[in-house]
């Protein structure tokens, strides 16, 4: 039976264990894991050998530019969960994978339509580096599928999507989205982060480009900074060139700490994914709470189409306060004993920071079909502790805010 073949739950376990890469030639027996190849220099047998080249394709040995053992066992692990992708390129961080596939698919002239709830660095990369090179990017409302065909021009080659939005958390129809931009000849890619492919597979979807932070879910133990690319050929060999221009390079250590987070990453997100829930069911009852943004909560936008295209979820998601000033919104994230404070999520530890969307919003901030309260939130990533203690800790941060 063919890696593909497997269940998700055994490709994790499976995929990126070829022997090629676990065993020594002519050796009996081998080792579990992928060992760390630390090399910068690739040799060649003579002369002969080295006129002849090498292919561009993972596998053969080159340069340390181009990655070696260690690295190509993860990108094929993480091509074999990427249903329909043909290659996975790696890179220093999920916001370098973002960059340099729009600079793959993108040329001076060209139009980015991008989904108005994404990543704020997706749009820091939009608006700032892409409008340098003379690329124009407009933004649109992900929630209104109807409207993209009148958005696409003549000159757009890409539309970026995130599902869920970015601290909003709204979940789109992608297969609409991704159809209308086919039938306009436009390439799809998104931002698969929030779910990975174990909870929804964006190239079986439409998509033509799925991009992780591999920070997040895969790393889990946050120590490491990733990110990666998939697609099917020949989108994913622009993509790697464009790599490769950049000098575009992950090592090898971690790499094998990528690997390892991939192993348990089913168990982990399983985990997550139900103490999200019934942390969100309680905030859902707070008197505190005007509305809880958590895609796998009935009512929450999207939650219909998250239901009949997701197959999993995580532990991030968003709540609006009903009545707070920005004052007891810090006085409730201060107080906080469980949660850090900080910017990235996925990892064992569980998070908070403030959300406020209407600083990188073109159409809307908060989804227009929800209480938006007071207008100010957070965004909490649910890790592995036990969800009742941080219920707990949530509700000792609700007794603060009433105390100046």
């Amino acid at each position: 039976m063919s890696e593909k073949e497997h269940k998700p739950a055994t490709r994790l376990v499976e995929a990126g264990r070829r022997k090629e890469w676990t065993t020594a030639p002519g050796k009996p027996g081998g080792v579990v894991n992928p060992p760390v190849w630390r090399s910068s220099t690739h040799l060649y047998e003579n002369v002969a050998d080295l006129a002849k080249g090498r292919p561009n394709a993972d596998g053969h040995f080159y340069y340390g530019r181009r990655g070696g053992p260690t690295q190509w066992a993860l990108c094929d692990a993480l091509t074999g969960l990427e249903e329909g992708a043909d290659g996975t390129e790696l890179f220093p961080s999920g916001v370098a994978a973002i960059a340099a596939t729009l600079l793959a698919l993108l040329k001076p002239g060209d139009e980015l339509l991008l989904t108005d709830n994404a990543y704020e660095p997706t749009r820091t990369i939009a608006f700032g580096m892409l409008k340098r090179m003379g690329i124009t990017t407009r933004t649109f409302d992900p929630m209104q599928p109807e409207t993209l065909a009148e958005e696409i021009t003549d000159k757009c080659k890409v539309v970026m999507l995130e599902s869920p939005g970015s601290l909003t958390m709204e979940v789109c129809d992608v297969p609409s989205l991704t159809a209308i931009a086919r039938e306009h000849g436009v390439l799809s890619v998104i931002d698969n982060t929030w779910a990975s492919p174990l909870g929804f597979s964006p190239l079986a979807h439409g998509c033509d480009v799925s991009i992780m932070s591999l920070t997040k879910h895969v790393g889990g133990h946050s120590d490491l900074m990733m990110g990666s690319a998939s697609a099917a050929a020949p989108v994913i060999e622009r993509i790697r060139l464009q790599a490769q221009y950049m000098g575009q390079v992950v090592s090898p250590d971690d790499a094998a700490l990528a690997l390892r987070g991939l192993r348990t990453m089913g168990v982990r997100l399983k985990r997550t994914t139900s103490s999200a829930l019934e942390i969100a069911k309680w905030l859902e009852s707070r008197s505190e709470v005007a509305a809880v943004l958590c895609p796998m909560l009935p009512g929450a936008p999207g939650h219909d189409l998250w239901r009949r295209d997701f197959t999993g979820g995580c532990g991030l998601f968003s709540f609006i306060f009903a009545e707070a000033d920005k004052a007891a919104r810090g006085r409730f994230i201060d107080s906080l004993d469980l949660f850090g404070i900080g910017f990235s999520w996925g990892g064992y530890e569980s998070l908070i920071i403030p959300a406020d969307p209407e600083r990188i919003r073109d159409h809307h901030t908060w989804p227009q079909s929800i209480d938006h309260g007071s207008g100010l939130g957070v965004r909490l990533a649910i890790g592995l502790e036990d969800p009742s203690d941080l219920i707990r800790d949530l509700e000792d941060g609700f007794a603060a805010m009433e105390t100046k």
